[in-house]
């Protein structure tokens, strides 16, 4: 009867166990949102990589549980893109090789205390650089940080507003590691534990400590959820319509979702003169959403434009990072064949310049965010930098309706509210809306993908800094900080291991034989 270990020395058989393994951790996010999950779905991934029988392997094992990572938490591209995703996946897939690798430098076979400890530090730091590295907006953005997977966690959006979604990853892994540790190496239960208390430590402390938002005021914000409309005509009839339901209810904002209106105002002053009499009826400004080609430049722009009552109010933030293959094709010369498989771009839209806080006329100071421009960090953190007092995002998500994507994309909100203490508005045409406070916790309704509605929204405004904030992305760099300084020792170690290697032994002795004597003449 053959065994497990016969069994996996299948170098395929191997490869997809580990790309299973690597799909563990998507339950963790929305739509099923098992948070706890989190903190042990690595530990089969890490344990496969441990085993390994060279260090190749382990490269090849980091590789597989990637692509299952990156595939699983993607698959919702499938309809659109097709068998481009399982290219996509298998490209990001391979960031995680030397994750793999370092997996069986430090957990393989039965690793001394201080290799087991080094374990703690190393390989979250590694998770992270992969983290980083994938989150360039090129390579599709930090959608699926593992961090982002504990927004519903009180405590961890706490940790969030010390270092954001990247000491929530940090943590995580580290977490794993240790019930990694302690699943295979028992000697090691010291370090394991000590490794679960110093979690349990940082989040306490972090619960206790860290400063909270100040709250002061609160801004009548509105979502316009117009749901499922074909056509630009239709589609703002219908969002007209709701936005009427809000006259004579003291708003403060109105905001559409993304892609709202199919024209550019200019082009069509018809609907700027409605959108105009839609904000005296109600009273407040409207943000909506422009998707069309520009009158005063070249190309198509998706842009944030704030109207008032009497009309645009001349604020207008482009959108600067653009979803690869959804707004453009990255070497469309070299890529360019994926729109014939799949609902890539035909053609690049525009990229803005810099980012905008605008003014509404009620006094409060917004800052747009486009779409999967939620998911970066940065942004938000730079408009709160520039003083907005809400950040508002502008989705859509009408292709993926009965997928994952529309709940995760809405949790992003609570990440971003609690990492730079200032509420945070999730408006979509079609998807899943949501509004939270400066904390990351969610006020009032919820409105989900079959919704076509608008609801009112009591937001508190808060003041002060969050250190996040204030000192930006620091578990990031004390991460690379500590590769660095494993590159350093390992460098160090084999050039030690060099001077001190025996030298070769030269080429034998060539043996002179003697001829025999010739007989003299």
């Amino acid at each position: 009867m053959k065994t497990f270990g016969h069994w996996l020395s299948s170098p395929w058989r191997r490869s997809a166990l580990v790309a299973l393994a690597g799909a563990l951790p998507v339950p963790a996010f929305p739509a099923p949102g098992l948070w706890w999950w989190a903190y042990a779905a690595l530990v089969p991934w890490l344990l496969l990589a441990r085993s390994a029988a060279t260090g190749r392997r382990a490269l090849y094992d980091g590789w597989a549980g990637g692509f299952g990572f990156m595939l699983s938490m993607h698959v919702w591209l499938l309809p659109s893109l097709h068998v481009f995703t399982l290219v996509l996946a298998a490209l990001l897939g391979a960031l995680w090789a030397p994750w793999g690798w370092l997996a069986r430098r430090f957990l393989g076979g039965v690793p001394s205390r201080g290799r087991a400890g080094a374990a703690l530090l190393v390989l979250p730091s590694g998770w992270l650089a992969v983290e980083l590295v994938r989150s360039w907006q090129g390579l599709g953005g930090p959608w699926g940080v593992l961090g982002a997977s504990q927004w519903q966690v009180e405590p961890a959006l706490r940790l969030a507003s010390v270092g954001g979604v990247w000491l929530l990853s940090l943590l995580v892994v580290a977490v794993n590691v240790a019930l990694a540790l302690l699943v295979a190496v028992p000697a090691h239960r010291v370090p394991a534990v000590a490794a679960l208390l110093a979690t349990a430590a940082a989040t306490s402390a972090a619960w206790a400590w860290s400063p909270r938002p100040e709250t002061g005021g609160q801004a009548r914000t509105a979502v316009v959820q117009a749901g499922v409309v074909d056509g630009p005509e239709r589609r703002f009839d219908r969002e007209e319509q709701l936005t009427r339901r809000l006259v004579g209810q003291d708003v403060d904002l109105i905001v559409w979702g993304e892609s709202s209106v199919g024209h550019d105002l200019a082009d069509r002053p018809d609907l700027a003169r409605r959108l105009a009499a839609l904000s005296r009826a109600t009273g407040a400004d409207i943000l909506v959403n422009v998707d069309a080609r520009r009158s005063d430049r070249p190309g198509i722009y998706k842009s944030s434009v704030l109207v008032g009552p009497d009309g645009p109010t001349g604020d207008r933030y482009d959108k600067m990072r653009l979803v690869p293959f959804g707004e453009y094709v990255p070497a469309r010369s070299l890529l360019g064949w994926a729109t014939s498989v799949g609902k890539a771009a035909g053609e690049d839209r525009r990229r803005g310049t810099e980012q905008v806080v605008m003014n509404t006329g009620s006094g409060l100071r917004i800052g747009p965010l486009v779409c999967f421009e939620t998911a970066f960090p940065d942004m938000s953190r730079h408009l709160v930098e520039d003083g907005a007092d809400v950040l508002v995002g502008e989705s859509s998500t009408s292709t993926f309706q009965d997928s994952w994507a529309p709940a995760q994309h809405a949790s992003l909100g609570a990440l971003r509210a609690a990492e730079t203490g200032r509420p945070f508005v999730h408006a979509t045409l079609t998807g899943v809306s949501a509004v939270y406070d400066a904390s990351g916790g969610r006020l009032g309704p919820r409105l989900g993908t079959d919704a076509s509605t608008v609801a009112v929204y009591e937001v508190p405004l808060a003041h002060g800094v969050t250190p996040y904030a204030r000192f930006g992305d620091w578990p990031v760099h004390a991460a690379l900080l500590v590769l660095l300084g494993l590159g350093a020792v390992e460098g160090t170690r084999a050039v030690r291991s060099r001077r001190n290697a025996p030298a070769p032994l030269g080429p034998p002795a060539r043996t002179v034989r003697e001829s025999p004597a010739r007989p003299g003449r």
